[in-house]
C-alpha cells in the first residue's frame, strides 16, 4: 500500500481501483519513459509523496496499463489525476510543478504533526501558494533525522540484491512475462547462452528502480550485474555477446553455464521479433498471425485505422509513420478480439500499438518514438530496405522546417540545461510564440553537424521557416526591441 511517504507503481486497473477506494486523497501520475516533462515531475512527485504522507502517490506507465489510460482518457503526459473519497475531484495535464504542488495541497490537505514536510523538496519551480501552504502546515514540525537512516538502509539493501545472484538482472517485468523490448532482448541472449541468473523486477519497487540509478550510475534499464559489478545495458550486453566478451567475462568470474534439462528444439520462426519459442498458441492462428505480420514491409497494429486512431498511443505512432513519409499497412485489432489477444502471446507484448518492419517486432509507441528522437528510426528503415539512409545535410534541412519556428537547445523547454537557453525559451514563452524544440545533448551528430550548416559555433540556435534568425544575444535584441514576434510571424 502507498503512502507513508512512498510512491506506488500500479499495475492494474484493478490494483488501482482498491487503493482509491478507501477514500483516502490519492494522488496518479500517469507519465512514459521517453518523456522528458515526466521524468522531470517525477522528481517533483517523490518530494510531495514525503511531504504529504498521508495520501497514496500512484505512478501509472501510461502505455503500459491502457486500459487506465482510456478509462481517465489520457492522450498526453504527464497527466495527473486527482481522487478524494473515491472520485475524481481534478486534473492537471503537462509539466507544471507549481500547479501541481497547488493541487496536491488542496486535496490532501495538511500533514501530520511530526511529519513535516519540507518547502525546498519543491525547489524554486513551486510558487508562493504552495510554499506558504506548506510552511504554514509545518511550523511546529520538525526535521527528517531518519531520512539519512533510510538512505544507509537502502544502499544496504541495494548491494545485497546486487550481490544476490552471480548473475542478476534488474528489468521491467519478469523473464517470463519482459515488460519492455530491452529486458525482453537482455533475457533472450542469457537464455541463448544457457547462463542462469536471477532477476528484479524494478516496476514492483519503485525505492529499488530510483535507488538503484544512483546506486549504479546508470539511469536506465534492464541493468546486468556480475559478481556485484555493473556491466550494463542492452546495448552493452548485446554488443558484449556479438563479440564473445559476454562468456569471456562470465568466465573469468567462475560463472559456467547452465545444462538444460531438455535439448533445445528451435520451432520455425521461433526466437525472431520477440516471438517465444513455444506460444501455446494453435497452428492456424499462428499462420494467420504471421501471414499478417508479413503482409506489408512495414504494419502497425494499432486501435482504429491510420485516419481514425481511437487512442493516443496508436494516433502517435501514424503521425511519426506520416512525418517520416513511411508506406505503412495497418490492422485494427479492435475489430478481431482473435488477433487482439493472440498477438499478444505471440509478440510476447502486452498493449498496442505493435509495429513490425519486414515481419520483425519493433516495439509500442514509446519505442518508435525514442527511435525518431535518436535517429535510429531512419537508420532501421533503411536496414529494412524501407528506405534510404538521408544525408546528414538532408537531416538538419528536415529538422530546421520541422516547426515554423524551431529552437535548438540544450535541454527542453520545461527543463532547459543552460541559462542561454532558459533565456530564449522564456523570451518566446513571454511573447506568446509557439515554436517546436531539439535538444542537442541528446544527438552528437546534430549538435556537431548543425554549427557547420548555420556557421554559427554556440547554442541555443533559433530558426524561423529553416532559416537562422540567431543566438540568445540577438534573441534578446529582438525581445528588447519589439521586434521578435514580428520577426517570427512574416
Amino acid at each position: 500500500m502507498s503512502g507513508g511517504g512512498s510512491v506506488k507503481d500500479v499495475q492494474s486497473k484493478a490494483e488501482l481501483d482498491a487503493v482509491i477506494g478507501d477514500g483516502a486523497p490519492a494522488i496518479m501520475h500517469l507519465w512514459a519513459a521517453w518523456c522528458e516533462a515526466s521524468k522531470h515531475m517525477d522528481k517533483v512527485f517523490f518530494h510531495l509523496a514525503i511531504d504529504f504522507p498521508h495520501a497514496h502517490f500512484l505512478r501509472v506507465e501510461a502505455e503500459e496499463q491502457p486500459e487506465i489510460s482510456e478509462a481517465y482518457s489520457v492522450s498526453a503526459v504527464p497527466y495527473f489525476v486527482f481522487f478524494k473519497d473515491g472520485k475524481v475531484v481534478d486534473t492537471l495535464e503537462g509539466a507544471d510543478p507549481s500547479t501541481l504542488g497547488n493541487k496536491v495541497s488542496k486535496v490532501a490537505g495538511i500533514v501530520y504533526p511530526g511529519e513535516p514536510a519540507a518547502p525546498a523538496s519543491l525547489g524554486m519551480a513551486a510558487g508562493p501558494t504552495v510554499l506558504e501552504s506548506v510552511k504554514s502546515a509545518n511550523q511546529n514540525g520538525s526535521s527528517h533525522p531518519e531520512r539519512q537512516v533510510r538512505k544507509d538502509e537502502l544502499k544496504k539493501r541495494l548491494q545485497q540484491l546486487v550481490n544476490s545472484h552471480p548473475v542478476m538482472l534488474f528489468m521491467k517485468g519478469n523473464p517470463d512475462e519482459p515488460k519492455c523490448g530491452f529486458s525482453q532482448k537482455v533475457v533472450e541472449i542469457l537464455k541463448d547462452e544457457n547462463f542462469e541468473f536471477g532477476s528484479f523486477d524494478i516496476l514492483t519497487d519503485i525505492e529499488v528502480r530510483e535507488g538503484l540509478k544512483k546506486f549504479s550510475n546508470w539511469p536506465t534499464y534492464p541493468q546486468l550485474y556480475c559478481k556485484g559489478d555493473l556491466l550494463g545495458g542492452s546495448d552493452i550486453v548485446i554488443a558484449m555477446r556479438d563479440s564473445g566478451e559476454l562468456t569471456e567475462v562470465f568466465k573469468d568470474h567462475g560463472i559456467g553455464v547452465s545444462v538444460p534439462n531438455e535439448p533445445k528444439v528451435a520451432e520455425p520462426g521461433g526466437g525472431k521479433g520477440g516471438i517465444s519459442d513455444s506460444t501455446g498458441l494453435s497452428a492456424t492462428l499462428t499462420s494467420r498471425l504471421q501471414s499478417l505480420i508479413s503482409s506489408d514491409p512495414v504494419m502497425l497494429f494499432m486501435k482504429g485505422k491510420p485516419d481514425e486512431p481511437r487512442c493516443g498511443f496508436s494516433r502517435k505512432v501514424v503521425d511519426i509513420l506520416r512525418e517520416e513519409k513511411v508506406d505503412f499497412q495497418s490492422f485494427d485489432i479492435l475489430s478481431d478480439e482473435e488477433v487482439r489477444q493472440g498477438l499478444k502471446v505471440f509478440s510476447n507484448w502486452s498493449s498496442y500499438p505493435q509495429l513490425y518492419m519486414k515481419g520483425e517486432f519493433i516495439g509500442g509507441s514509446d519505442i518508435v518514438l525514442e527511435m525518431q528522437k535518436s535517429g535510429e528510426l531512419e537508420k532501421v528503415l533503411a536496414e529494412k530496405g524501407v528506405r534510404q539512409v538521408p544525408s546528414l545535410e538532408d537531416r538538419l534541412k528536415k529538422l530546421t522546417t520541422s516547426s515554423p519556428v524551431m529552437l535548438f537547445m540544450k535541454g527542453t523547454p520545461e527543463a532547459p540545461r543552460c541559462g542561454f537557453s532558459s533565456k530564449v525559451v522564456n523570451a518566446l514563452k513571454e511573447e506568446g510564440v509557439d515554436f517546436g524544440s531539439f535538444d542537442i545533448l541528446s544527438d552528437e551528430e546534430v549538435r556537431q553537424g548543425l554549427k557547420t550548416f548555420s556557421n554559427w559555433p554556440t547554442f541555443p540556435q533559433l530558426y524561423h521557416k529553416g532559416e537562422l534568425v540567431g543566438g540568445c544575444d540577438i534573441v534578446m535584441e529582438l525581445r528588447d526591441g519589439g521586434e521578435l514576434k514580428s520577426t517570427l510571424s512574416e
